[in-house]
């Protein structure tokens, strides 16, 4: 037998068993098909380490391949993920630094990415899809207990100030001031009741007067209503008065037009009768027998001949 060869034969033979057990115990023709993906954090990423998990909504799809400092700027941390493929990595999807339990285990938990977003797809020049990042929530109890400690430094600071030297003087004397006061007041208390039962009374008469008044005012819008009333019945009868005016008025031109000629030829005929009857009386005046008699014929001139019947006086 040869042994040498035997031996070799058990060495190829174990070394290839242990392959296969590595290759198997890795994962092998089984194993997962990853995505590579950037996520950039400006906040301390004190408790995770290499193989911590990513979970997308609580369940495990992949692990933290690789933390470093991002070369250009030491405040950020290069996070590389190695995802599950098929996980629905969207451009909303945003990853936060979470902690589990008690232990203080650190883990990326990634959220977000509503439904239609299109896949988070690399940009050009880089190397993986970028995945924003967003406050750990102790990274923001740190922020807020800053702002709180800040606030409260200044209120002290207020206070420190507000209870100064200047300011204590300051109080024991308003405080003095107000011990005077009460001495005061309380000196004359009999002087107060009286004043306050005084203003009771005035009170009481007010309120007397103003259950007196309430009917006044009644009374005084009745008779409000009743002169307004009055006055839509004069504007009501001052239209009618207006409409009659108008009326009359037309009448009258109406008269004025037909009856003005008629008028003035009767005056004229009682001017012309007027001046006959004048003529008349003068004439009776001067020769009262010729009403009688008639008008006795006018002499004949010198030259005349004398008419035919009459004599040569």
């Amino acid at each position: 037998m040869n042994y040498p060869l035997v031996g070799v034969f058990v060495l190829v033979l174990g070394a290839l068993l242990i392959a296969i057990v590595l290759w198997l115990a890795s994962g092998g023709a089984f194993k997962q098909k990853v995505d590579l993906y950037l996520a950039v954090s400006d906040e301390s990423v004190s408790g995770l380490s290499l193989n911590s998990p990513v979970k997308y909504n609580g369940v495990d799809v992949g692990k933290v391949r690789d933390i470093r400092l991002d070369p250009t700027n030491q405040a950020l941390v290069n996070l590389l993920f190695a995802i599950d493929q098929g996980t629905p990595v969207k451009v909303d999807t945003v990853a936060v630094l979470k902690t589990q339990g008690l232990t203080g285990i650190a883990y990326v938990e990634l959220s977000g990415g509503a439904e239609g977003s299109p896949p988070l797809l690399a940009m050009p020049g880089n190397k993986y899809p970028l995945i924003p990042t967003k406050p750990s929530l102790s990274a923001r109890l740190e922020n807020m207990l800053s702002n709180v400690l800040a606030k409260l430094d200044s209120t002290s600071s207020s206070i420190n100030a507000l209870l100064s030297d200047e300011n204590k003087a300051a109080f024991k004397s308003a405080l003095a001031d107000i011990a005077v006061v009460s001495r005061t007041i309380a000196a004359r208390k009999d002087m107060l009741d009286a004043g306050i039962a005084s203003a009771a009374r005035t009170f009481e008469n007010a309120s007397l007067a103003s259950a007196k008044v309430g009917p006044a005012i009644e009374r005084i819008e009745r008779s409000a209503a009743a002169v307004e009333k009055m006055g839509t019945e004069v504007a009501r009868t001052s239209a009618s008065a207006g409409q009659t005016a108008n009326e009359i008025g037309a009448d009258v031109k109406r008269f004025t037009a037909e009856t003005l000629p008629e008028l003035e030829r009767l005056l004229g005929e009682l001017s012309v009768l007027s001046a006959s009857l004048r003529r008349l009386s003068d004439q009776t005046e001067g020769n009262p027998a010729g009403l009688l008699f008639g008008r006795s014929a006018v002499p004949a001139g010198p030259g005349e001949s004398i008419s035919k019947g009459t004599k040569k006086p």
